[in-house]
């Protein structure tokens, strides 16, 4: 499959499959838990999979993730732009290339600081993004 094929998805064999990130359906926030957009990639609540939650947050120029926490553990790799995560209340800016994990239960968040988005990969230790509950600081 290549960039321009109009499909969401390429199913091969045992199970596994190809998605494009840009057909999948965009959600986000724009208040106080933050200013920011995201897409699902695998979760048990649209897709056959279980085990982790995967996705990819954009925050815009100026854009946030309020501090909070929730129950499972998540980590984030950094596709583009420049930011802030701040876990347990240590600020650590992050790049292209930086990864981060975030143990459960632990306090964290980020903001953009460039004058790009701020894209970074998200997994999250669930079976479906239905199963985190966000509760803000």
């Amino acid at each position: 499959m290549t960039d321009d094929d109009d499909t969401a998805s390429d199913r091969t064999a045992e199970g596994s499959f190809v998605l494009r990130e840009a057909d999948l359906p965009a959600d986000g926030w724009d208040d106080a838990r933050g200013r920011l957009r995201w897409r699902t990639l695998f979760s048990a609540g649209s897709t056959p999979t279980r085990g982790m939650v995967t996705g990819v947050a954009e925050l815009p120029e100026g854009g946030f993730l309020a501090l909070h926490r929730h129950d499972q553990a998540e980590t984030y790799y950094v596709l583009s732009g420049r930011g802030v995560v701040v876990l347990e209340g240590v600020e650590h800016e992050v790049a292209p290339g930086w990864t981060v994990f975030v143990p459960g239960r632990a306090e964290h968040g980020a903001r953009n600081t460039g004058d790009e988005p701020l894209r970074v990969h998200y997994v999250l230790d669930a079976d479906d993004f239905a199963e985190v509950e966000y509760e803000f600081s």
